[in-house]
């Protein structure tokens, strides 16, 4: 197999997919006589990362397989190809996904119990609409109600491997500390640490200083209270 030619064949399929690739996906690409083998696709993933150094694009592995996108640093430039403005993401919604991931598994009782708010039930629907979120099981107590995990889209749209590559809550700042993909035309949003991470009464996230906060359904979300009650203790 030459292996230029697997790379050439590799890199253009992901700049054609605009989405991440998994190596079974790439090697379908290949005839069966010269299909190249998973170290191999490898080899080609890793040779094109290190030719991309110092580039505008990048190559990155994500939960579902591997996509070139645009580097952070000239992210801003390169959206102005979309003039119109995208729409935004309501502060609650980016609370919302950002408790769950660090969280999960939890039900929505136990989401406004941090929050110290109702979640509005469209917060809810946008995430399961996105395939952001799902429903990984019931907490056995009376009405069994549905708990809450999020999903490989999750990981993708924001560029993650896995939850393991998520920042200590302690660490994130600001969501521009976040390397999702260049959305287009879509906004960039909020990456949240794993399962075994606190959130705690004190969860703020930032946005951009832009951005309007309203709720999903466009009214003004109400404000949660001063002293919310405790987080639930999760087994």
């Amino acid at each position: 197999m030459n292996t230029e030619y697997t790379r050439k064949v590799v890199e253009a399929a992901m700049l054609a997919a605009g989405r991440s690739l998994s190596l079974a996906e790439l090697a379908q690409l290949f005839d069966v006589v010269d299909r190249p083998d998973n170290e191999q696709l490898r080899a080609a993933l890793a040779e094109l990362a290190d030719s991309y150094a110092g580039r505008g694009i990048e190559l990155r592995e994500t939960a579902s397989g591997f996509r070139v996108q645009v580097r952070r640093d000239v992210a801003e430039q390169v959206s102005r190809l979309w003039p119109e403005r995208p729409p935004r993401y309501s502060r609650a919604l980016l609370e919302t996904v950002a408790i769950i991931a660090y969280r999960q598994p939890l039900t929505r009782a136990e989401i406004e119990a941090i929050r110290g708010v109702a979640v509005n039930p469209n917060i809810v629907k946008t995430l399961f609409d996105r395939n952001w979120i799902r429903v990984v099981g019931h907490r056995e107590v009376p009405g069994r109600p549905e708990l809450l995990g999020t999903t490989r889209d999750f990981l993708d749209y924001f560029g993650l491997k896995s939850l393991d590559q998520l920042p200590p809550l302690a660490e994130l700042k600001s969501l521009e500390q976040l390397d999702p993909q260049l959305a287009l035309p879509e906004p960039i949003g909020v990456v949240v640490d794993d399962g075994d991470s606190s959130v705690g009464d004190s969860l703020i996230v930032e946005v951009e200083a832009e951005a309007q906060f309203v709720d999903d359904d466009g009214e003004a979300e109400l404000p949660a209270d001063e002293n919310p009650p405790a987080p639930p203790t999760l087994n």
